[in-house]
């Protein structure tokens, strides 16, 4: 799964800050090369190979809703500390004692815009 994520932003430009797998959804922080309309295609790339590898491995039905929430960062608002925010999601959930334990998250700070 996190191989067709990153597979999925290096072949459509997109920089990969940080991701979280959780057990019923996936929080991600990227940098898109352009538009919005960049956006949904990743999404709808990573959703749609992802589903044909789960499938492949026995996984039977639907895998994602439909649609996906987004939310554009502020100029204000520090892309570090999202990042940090996301990978704690499974320490705050309870799931993880640290954000070290779980194996699903990771930052990639190299990849933050100056």
């Amino acid at each position: 799964m996190i191989d067709c994520l990153r597979h999925e932003a290096a072949r459509l430009g997109f920089r990969l800050i940080a991701y979280c797998l959780m057990p019923d959804h996936l929080h991600l922080l990227v940098v898109p090369p352009g538009t919005s309309k960049e956006l949904s295609a990743f999404v709808g790339a990573f959703k749609s190979r992802s589903t044909r590898l789960l499938w492949g491995k026995g996984l039977k039905g639907r895998v994602w809703q439909e649609s996906f929430y987004d939310h554009v960062l502020r100029k204000d608002e520090d892309i570090k500390v999202v990042a940090e925010y996301i990978v704690a999601n499974p320490v705050r959930k309870g799931i993880a004692s640290s954000t070290e334990a779980y194996p699903y998250s990771q930052t990639f700070p190299e990849e933050i815009p100056h």
